[in-house]
């Protein structure tokens, strides 16, 4: 009998740099994080961040108000990085007459009924264990048409077919929103509290071209039932709408960069002296 034969073998010779050039790869596609000093280095956190400055750091952690049901406007002001927003709509009756203040007058005085209702709704109720407010910022809206006739929420379907023709026939309306920011006084100086407000002016222009039929089928999502002048910028009422002068988001509800500055002119300028508290010193 023959001696067996030792089974054969063979061996692969494994380049040195073989796994480095694999991590190198899986590093460049994002498979691997990157090594640094011989640690692997975590990745960067995504943004985006809110906001660093001195009026955001000052209010973060503290109590917000909105005095709006308004999803749009809750979002609009969340962007901000004001993310723990309370929302307390104000349930006083919106009751003042169109015809003696006119769209500015009106859009503002409303504005401001509302932040003050709430503002006091809330110091009424307050609670130890509840902070007072540091900030409460209320905003309305409305449509004026091209004639000056002054248009909020649509009251029906009916009414809501009409607006938007109308709307339509006029080509061009104007938007206006006013908002209102109060913040406490630190001083506790009367009245308590420094209130800021604008008003904010978008020209709108819709397309003429819009058929009756689009406007019935946009009236049946019910996209804009809840809107002033009955329609949404931010969604399908953007086909009614062939173009705007002035903000976006004026129109949406909100105006985010005019909101910021009665923000800071609110909660920052408090060394300021409120209307109507002038001394004799202070009058040239």
């Amino acid at each position: 009998m023959s001696e067996k034969q030792p089974l054969s073998t063979s061996t692969t010779t494994i380049p040195a740099n073989t796994a480095q050039v694999s991590e190198a790869a899986a590093i460049e596609h994002g498979a691997l994080p990157a090594r640094t000093g011989g640690a692997t280095k975590q990745p960067l956190p995504r943004g985006p961040f809110p906001l660093d400055i001195p009026v955001l750091n000052q209010l973060r952690g503290k109590r917000i108000i909105l005095a709006s049901k308004s999803p749009r406007r809750k979002q609009i002001l969340s962007s901000l990085g004001l993310t723990n927003l309370e929302i307390m709509p104000s349930n006083k009756p919106e009751n003042l007459s169109k015809e003696d203040l006119g769209p500015f007058e009106y859009v503002l005085q409303t504005a401001t009924q509302k932040c003050l209702d709430v503002y006091q709704t809330t110091l009424e109720h307050s609670l130890v264990s509840i902070p007072d407010p540091a900030l409460v910022v209320s905003a309305d809206t409305v449509i004026v048409s091209h004639h000056g006739r002054i248009l909020e929420k649509p009251r029906s379907e009916l009414d809501h077919l009409n607006m938007l023709k109308m709307l339509r026939d006029q080509k061009t309306h104007k938007c206006y929103t006013a908002v209102v920011a109060l913040a406490p006084r630190e001083d506790a100086r009367y009245p308590g509290y420094n209130i800021e407000t604008t008003v904010q002016e978008t020209k709108v222009v819709f397309d003429d071209l819009v058929s009756d039929e689009l406007i019935e089928a946009y009236v049946k999502t019910r996209e804009g039932a809840d809107k002033a002048g009955g329609y949404g910028l931010q969604g399908m009422g953007s086909l009614l709408v062939e173009k705007i002068e002035g903000s976006w988001d004026n129109v949406v509800g909100l105006p985010l960069r005019a909101t910021l500055a009665l923000i800071e002119k609110a909660v920052l300028n408090q060394d300021d002296i409120p209307l109507g508290e002038e001394t004799e010193d202070d009058i040239i």
